[in-house]
């Protein structure tokens, strides 16, 4: 790359909520070129004169489908970073993006090209990213958990179709730390009045405990619900 040339990117910190551990994992890409080819990065492409994206949120897309195969049932710009030290190419920009994933999303991608990783290895350094993305993963982190208090960001990351205690488990993830079960239902409840989450009349029998009603994630646009309280105590 030319010194005065600024190679300019999209990319991707897309999370879902572990059907196993009930932790966040966010999907990672084999470079499959240098610099750091073989390394685990984020999902990311160029954008130039010569891609066919209209405008970033397009290439947003486009990173996604064409480097994991997936769709996101949410997908907001986080912020940019450029200088000349994040790339050994040179000076470079990326125009960086939460993406919150199904969990139950599978990759189809063959040859192990992409997976899921636990979020907390790579925000603690355990698995090291290259570039600036773990800098990228942890401040698209900080967004969710910023608006999961006040949205309803969280309810991207839950089943179809879910329980409270499904939800629960989605907003506690989002935020690290416990949540009330009262105030998570009068939430629902709100959203519900305004049809943003439906009643299926359906409900499951867990193992222990009552039947647990199941719901539906019904968003109404682009944009998140907001709420004009926290969910935290003392919101």
């Amino acid at each position: 790359m030319s010194t005065a040339e600024v190679l300019a990117s999209v990319d991707i910190v897309a999370l879902r909520l572990s059907p196993h551990s009930q932790r966040l994992e966010v999907l990672l890409h084999l470079r499959e070129r240098e610099p750091y080819k073989g390394q685990w990065a984020l999902p990311g492409v160029v954008v130039n004169g010569r891609t066919v994206d209209n405008n970033l949120d397009a290439a947003a897309g486009r990173a996604l489908a064409e480097k994991a195969r997936v769709r996101p049932r949410h997908l907001e710009q986080v912020g940019t970073e450029g200088n000349a030290v994040r790339d050994p190419r040179g000076w470079t920009l990326s125009t960086y993006y939460l993406a919150l994933l199904d969990p139950a999303v599978e990759l189809e991608l063959e040859g192990s090209q992409v997976a899921f990783f636990d979020l907390r290895s790579v925000l603690s350094n355990e698995l090291s990213l290259p570039f600036d993305h773990r800098l990228l993963v942890e401040r698209a982190h900080q967004r969710l958990e910023a608006k999961s208090v006040y949205s309803n960001l969280p309810f991207y990351l839950t089943p179809e179709r879910f329980t409270v205690l499904d939800a629960l488990a989605a907003v506690e993830a989002c935020v690290g730390q416990a949540v009330n079960n009262t105030s998570l239902r009068k939430r629902l409840e709100r959203m519900k009045s305004e049809g943003w989450v439906q009643d299926t009349g359906e409900k499951i029998q867990p193992r222990l405990g009552r039947p647990q009603q199941l719901y539906l994630h019904t968003p109404q646009g682009g944009g998140a619900f907001m709420f004009d309280r926290s969910l935290l105590a003392g919101g």
